[in-house]
């Protein structure tokens, strides 16, 4: 029936995943848009379908219900071109007893000489319908006008952005993504099941512990691309990676059981080459406890993760809560350290330390020469060295210098960017 092309057009973005199949939204999904003057959250459900044995259906249902229950107000999306469906009316009747405001939207009304055609859904008992065509953009002026005349007034948030932690949890398909953050958020936050690819769009999720607020982003598994043969799966690795790309916190989960593989190791290079804060999650670990066989040891995750030997490592449990608490105190550690600046001083401090012990190289007769440091950025901490040629910089002697540099000042679990600059005059 079109909800999430409503959902996407009402956003004025996409966000939510659109296919031709039926079902293609499972997780409730959420965008901040605006609207004569008025800021609001949109949230795109999954469809609300007569109950079945389907696990999924059923957690898709009481998701839409959670849905209905935190809204201020209900856009009951219906197809104008099928008609009232059976399913339209059950839908209608626990709308009825939600006791929340309810905008009947009719989709699918591509021209204004089918609008007489809504009469039959009055029917339906929520008012009057509203046709509109979510692909055309039609009358959806008139409706956010509808939407924005019963919203509730708007609270004013205290709380500036720079003090939300964004966490990406990002990892192969069923590693135990969705039910972390369902264990950290101690609710059924997102719909898990032990089928892959049961997440598909990247999911926003506030949460607040003690004073300090997060945000959450459940994303997709991110598989090889050999496989992912669905375009809808192609979309949501799309959102995964864009999640990434927003967070200041990436939690990379591991299995215990299978180990590192190598889309591990892609997904680890995808994070380091962005730059986010990264802590390596290895999920599962109540599967060892007690046993003689040992689970995936930090010594082997360093080993195949030796480019990422920056990041934390936490062994955790989303089915019995272990280390939980542990993991939660390593995201504000690491998004500290990514926001962090260097004072000047003492950034030179250490430099003039470091090249005094291991002076630089030298090329073709000439030695590099480093003049001073300041740090130019923070998420993640850029270093710019001011030298007489950055040509002269050998690989391994870049590293020296970055080791020397996180030796003093830390840089827990984030990628730190040395910038050399030829100095001018």
């Amino acid at each position: 029936m079109g909800k999430s092309t409503l959902f996407n057009r009402l956003a004025q973005k996409r966000v939510s995943i659109t296919d031709d199949i039926p079902g293609v939204t499972r997780d409730r999904v959420g965008a901040d848009t605006e609207w004569g003057g008025r800021t609001f959250t949109l949230v795109d459900t999954g469809g609300i379908r007569a109950a079945g044995d389907d696990v999924i259906a059923i957690q898709v249902r009481r998701q839409a219900e959670l849905g209905v229950e935190e809204a201020d107000v209900v856009l009951f999306v219906v197809d104008g071109r099928e008609g009232v469906h059976p399913e339209d009316e059950g839908v209608a009747e626990l709308l009825r007893c939600c006791q929340k405001p309810v905008l009947l939207v009719v989709n699918k009304m591509d021209n204004s000489k089918a609008w007489s055609e809504t009469y039959e859904f009055f029917r339906l008992g929520l008012g009057e319908p509203i046709p509109v065509s979510a692909e055309h953009g039609l009358n959806t002026g008139h409706l956010l006008d509808k939407l924005v005349e019963i919203l509730p007034p708007e609270e004013v948030d205290a709380v500036a952005d720079e003090n939300v932690i964004k966490v990406a949890v990002v990892g192969r398909p069923n590693v135990g993504k969705s039910s972390l953050v369902n264990a950290v958020l101690g609710q059924e936050r997102v719909i898990t099941s032990d089928t892959p690819g049961t997440t598909r769009d990247a999911v926003d999720i506030p949460w607040e512990h003690g004073e300090q607020k997060f945000l959450f982003i459940d994303t997709a598994g991110l598989r090889r691309r050999a496989r992912i043969k669905e375009p809808v799966e192609k979309y949501g690795v799309l959102r995964g990676l864009r999640a990434v790309q927003r967070a200041d916190v990436v939690l990379l989960v591991l299995d215990a059981e299978t180990g590192v593989v190598e889309q591990d190791k892609k997904i680890g290079g995808y994070v380091d080459e962005v730059g986010r804060g990264l802590v390596l999650v290895v999920n599962k670990w109540d599967l060892f406890q007690g046993k003689e066989k040992e689970g995936l040891s930090a010594e082997e995750v360093r080993y195949h993760l030796r480019f990422l030997d920056y990041a934390p490592i936490r062994f955790v449990s989303a089915k019995t809560g272990l280390g939980l608490s542990a993991l939660i105190e390593e995201i504000v550690t690491v998004a500290r350290v990514c926001r962090a600046r260097v004072k000047t001083s003492e950034l030179n401090e250490v430099i003039s330390e470091a090249t005094g012990i291991n002076p630089p190289p030298s090329r073709r007769g000439k030695a590099l020469k480093i003049y001073y440091a300041s740090q130019v950025a923070t998420s993640p901490p850029a270093i710019a060295l001011f030298v007489n040629d950055p040509r002269l910089v050998h690989f391994s002697y870049r590293r020296y210098l970055e080791n020397s540099l996180r030796e003093a000042f830390g840089f827990t679990g984030t990628p730190l960017r040395l910038l050399f600059r030829r100095r001018r005059g």
